[in-house]
């Protein structure tokens, strides 16, 4: 028995099968989770668009034919403008109070905190994000918001991929695998679109086109059955119906190409505009941020009082220009006036993502754009519908930097395999012309680059060299002791370059740490200068590292606190300051170690 015992064991090593049968598990149960979280999402949705714009509102948006279900007939508003002006605004009053009161990371675009979670937070989202998340955005997006779902069901997935590695104590890199599963797993259910949901989430981390390799398989196994888990329950259709369409001229490559640039274009003024207001308007207004989002609901309303169209994702506006049924000038506008109003929504910290409005705003460009190719060229130009869904993707391809997951997303969104040619030069097209704008701030521009990489490319030499090593040269010592006043340390922090500052008590031992930031925090409250001491503005929650440290720890540790400096401490008496650790002093040391290995190579 023991001798089986082993050789089956050597068979599983070999085969690798621990290992896959690890990530088989973990994504099974990633994509069961994250495909009953879309169900709820989905059909929380329904319930707020019900009450917000149905009842209280009068409005009944056109839906695609993929969600339709029985209200084909009902489009249309039935209740006085002014009233449904007014809708927007109170769900952004609900959902705003409601994230800024429990969670304020789940405001804005849940994906670009999913992509900083990964880069700079180690994977982490706390527990009651999702939840947050789920039921602010389904509130801000039920209520009317120009705002779409992969943001919420990517921080909601995510979230629970973070809380599961946490819970089984995996590590930092397993965790953000797992991060990326649960996000795409999330996307490939709600879109209906299991591979592009998967490549979505390995892409959408970076601005050049790279992927996270090592994440694609579990995001695909658990995209694979998230899609299964919500498509047995609302269905195999997909979102979009569309009538046979294919690429079948060359000469339509010029037209195509024409397109690009112009989603690359209108791709750029959207990014400026979405920014524009969120750090020119939105962060600039001396309302507290809980009313921010109400006060983007009734900007949007306003906009809704003339057009209407402009409300909610706008997917059923997609459908139609799908089959030609609206007009070249109500495309161009619906464009252009649907920038603005998802900069209202989301700029103001609105709950809610960027991928439905994107798909609406290059559907109308696309969709014009071709109507007015085919008036004058109709020889070549035969299905002008064929432009809506290559606007659709070349525009999120521009925007989010994200040119294979849109094509994929699309095909599968759509059924519409016959474009692939056209999706293909359209997206590469916008995708480098506007390569310098994303709508995901929080990309970073190569793997390289990413903290969560950091260790990849120095991780040898950094663990081999000392914190001891890195700390050859002087330094002064700024230690303040905690009955300072407020004013004193303001002349101390005038007077250095450091950023942190540690607080002693009486017998010289640490007792917290001040921090830049907390000083900026109180800056403008001068009239409480003199009550203030140094004992009252510290933490005692802080990171530090020893001499016997290596520099990897130290440079996780300092990435992880996001600060410039990091305590160190005697390993003997952890209430003794040594020194501060910065950056600077870790490139130094890495530095000089590289050209030593260089003089010994030469």
């Amino acid at each position: 028995m023991k001798f089986f015992r082993t050789y089956i064991s050597k068979f599983a090593d070999y085969l690798n099968i621990r290992i896959a049968g690890k990530w088989l598990f973990y994504g099974l149960l990633i994509g069961v989770v994250a495909g009953l979280g879309a169900v709820l999402f989905f059909y929380l949705l329904k319930v707020s668009q019900h009450f917000f714009l149905n009842i209280m509102g009068g409005y009944y948006p056109p839906l695609p034919a993929g969600e339709a279900l029985d209200s084909v007939g009902k489009e249309g508003l039935y209740g006085p403008r002014w009233l449904l002006a007014l809708v927007p605004g109170l769900g952004g009053f609900i959902a705003g109070v409601l994230v800024y009161s429990l969670a304020p990371e789940a405001e804005g675009h849940g994906t670009d905190a999913m992509i900083d979670s990964f880069h700079r937070g180690r994977g982490i989202v706390r527990a009651r994000v999702p939840f947050v998340k789920l039921i602010a955005s389904a509130l801000t997006i039920g209520s009317g918001g120009s705002a779409g779902r992969e943001g919420p069901i990517a921080q909601i997935g995510s979230g629970f991929g973070s809380y599961l590695a946490s819970i089984l104590k995996l590590s930092d890199r397993e965790r953000r695998i797992m991060l990326l599963a649960g996000a795409g797993a999330g996307i490939g259910a709600i879109f209906k679109s299991p591979l592009g949901g998967a490549l979505f989430a390995t892409e959408v981390l970076y601005r050049a086109p790279e992927f996270e390799f090592e994440a694609l398989i579990p995001a695909m196994i658990a995209s694979i059955v998230s899609y299964s888990v919500f498509g047995s329950i609302m269905g195999w259709e997909p979102i979009f119906a569309i009538p046979y369409l294919e690429f079948r001229h060359p000469c339509e490559l010029l037209f195509y190409g024409l397109l690009g640039i112009i989603c690359a274009v209108g791709g750029i003024f959207y990014v400026k505009i979405f920014y524009g207001f969120r750090d020119r308007i939105f962060n600039r207004i001396p309302i507290r941020n809980h009313l921010k989002p109400a006060l983007g609901g009734f900007m949007l309303g306003v906009v809704a009082f003339f057009l209407p169209q402009t409300l909610e994702m706008g997917y059923g506006y997609v459908q139609l220009a799908i089959f030609g049924k609206m007009t070249i000038m109500m495309m161009f506008v619906i464009a252009v006036v649907k920038i603005f109003a998802t900069s209202f929504t989301i700029s103001s910290g609105g709950s809610g993502g960027v991928f439905a409005p994107s798909l609406t705003i290059g559907a109308m460009l696309g969709g014009g754009f071709g109507q007015i190719c085919h008036s004058f060229f109709p020889q070549i130009i035969t299905q002008p519908e064929a432009f809506v869904l290559v606007g659709m993707a070349g525009f999120f391809a521009g925007v989010a930097k994200v040119p294979i997951a849109s094509i994929i997303m699309v095909c599968e969104m759509t059924q519409g395999y016959g474009l692939l040619v056209p999706l293909m030069m359209v997206s590469l097209i916008a995708y480098m012309f506007s390569s310098r704008w994303t709508i995901y701030e929080k990309q970073v521009p190569l793997r390289i680059k990413s903290p969560a990489h950091r260790g990849d490319f120095n991780i040898n030499i950094l663990e081999h060299l000392t914190v001891k090593d890195a700390l050859s040269r002087p330094q002064k010592l700024h230690l303040i002791p905690e009955n300072t006043g407020f004013r004193k340390i303001l002349d101390l922090v005038a007077s250095t370059t450091t950023s942190q500052f540690p607080i002693v008590n009486a017998k010289g031992n640490l007792s917290g740490i001040l921090t830049f930031d907390m000083i900026r925090k109180i800056i403008q409250e001068e009239e409480i200068f003199d009550l203030l001491i140094a004992k009252d503005l510290g933490t005692e929650d802080f990171s530090a590292v020893t001499l016997e440290d290596d520099l990897n720890t130290a440079l996780d540790k300092l990435t992880t606190i996001d600060q410039a400096e990091i305590l160190v401490l005697d390993s003997t008496d952890p209430h003794k300051v040594l020194a501060m650790l910065s950056r600077r002093d870790i490139i130094v040391a890495y530095n000089r170690e590289i050209q030593k290995k260089r003089l010994r190579q030469e």
